[in-house]
């Protein structure tokens, strides 16, 4: 590793890494200017072998690619980086002196996420760096399941909502005996059902109107609504008859007609559960503590999810405790 790869190592900030894997010092070069004048840091290898020592001391946000390199060459070096679970993920721009169809394909086919042919215009270059940057980013901050957004953009909602001043309710909500679910039938009927509650949500949420309500999926069969305190109830109400009425049909004809799943449990008995309903539990930032951080309010609104939980079929608990300030 060169001695000015080593320094930028202790100086990069991590608004925005670029690594610049080519051969041609001229052409690093001028890519890395234009890339620094838009706000990137910049580092540069000269080889796809050089670029995996830098990546396993610091993971870059995005690569530029050269095709033909010595060493390790640039299908090679996106073959290996998306063969490594740590990397596999790590956006790749390729570039290429050919401009032939199948050194195209090649790069793609390992794993590329764009390509651009030399010479090439440098403003079109960081405009497709951007765009891959935003793509990325916005792909792992949603559910692959459900394609809604994840933790981070859930925390971000409410943040914005804090920093707005106007009063907003974080309801959190889960599937009662969702196991039971996954234990008769399986995962993959396990998946039917959250993707169902998230369909569900998203048309209540829909149905709210104004203001505009915001859903995310926490994970697995855990929901977030963040909407003004005037929706939750309808919102709700529409959730939970839209939802219990969809998984009627994703239920065995036998098991839906009887109301109940046999399930087994460690000692081999024979249990009934109940087929699934909902619990909701509602946070109010108007409520007895003044929130600053996002985590503080879905914690609230998880535990009032817990008072839910223990009331017989469907049921919303909202956080009824005043302001004491």
């Amino acid at each position: 590793m060169s001695e000015r790869t080593e320094v930028a190592l202790e100086t990069v900030n991590r608004f925005g890494l670029i690594l610049i894997v080519d051969d041609d010092e001229d052409i690093a070069r001028f890519v890395g200017i234009s890339l620094k004048l838009h706000g990137f840091d910049v580092m540069h290898a000269r080889d796809g072998q050089e670029a995996l020592d830098v990546i396993a001391q610091v993971k870059p946000d995005l690569c530029v690619v050269d095709l033909m390199m010595p060493r390790i060459d640039g299908v090679e070096l996106t073959r290996r980086l998306r063969a490594d679970p740590m990397t596999a993920a790590l956006p790749i721009i390729m570039l290429t002196a050919k401009g032939l169809t199948v050194d195209k394909v090649h790069g793609l086919t390992a794993g590329a996420d764009d390509y651009m042919v030399k010479p090439f215009d440098t403003s079109e270059l960081v405009a497709r760096v951007v765009s891959t940057l935003r793509r990325n980013r916005e792909y792992r901050e949603v559910s692959p399941l459900t394609g809604l957004p994840g933790n981070t953009r859930i925390g971000r909602e409410i943040t914005d909502r804090v920093r707005s001043g106007a009063d907003y309710a974080v309801a959190y909500v889960d599937i009662d005996r969702f196991k039971s679910v996954n234990d008769v039938y399986g995962f993959g009927r396990g998946d039917e059902f959250i993707s169902a509650l998230a369909r569900s949500l998203h048309r209540a949420v829909t149905a709210a109107g104004l203001p505009p309500a915001f859903l995310g999926h926490i994970g697995g069969d855990d929901f977030v609504i963040v909407c003004a305190p005037s929706q939750v109830r309808p919102l709700s109400e529409l959730a939970v008859l839209d939802f219990e009425k969809t998984t009627d049909g994703l239920y065995d004809e036998r098991d839906g007609s009887r109301g109940y799943v046999e399930v087994r449990d460690r000692r081999n008995n024979v249990q009934r559960a109940a087929l699934v309903t909902l619990s909701i539990g509602v946070a109010l930032s108007s409520g007895a503590k003044r929130f600053t951080d996002p985590r503080e309010i879905i914690a609230l609104a998880n535990e009032m999810k817990s008072v839910a939980k223990s009331q017989p079929g469907s049921y919303v608990a909202v956080d009824r405790r005043l302001s004491q300030s």
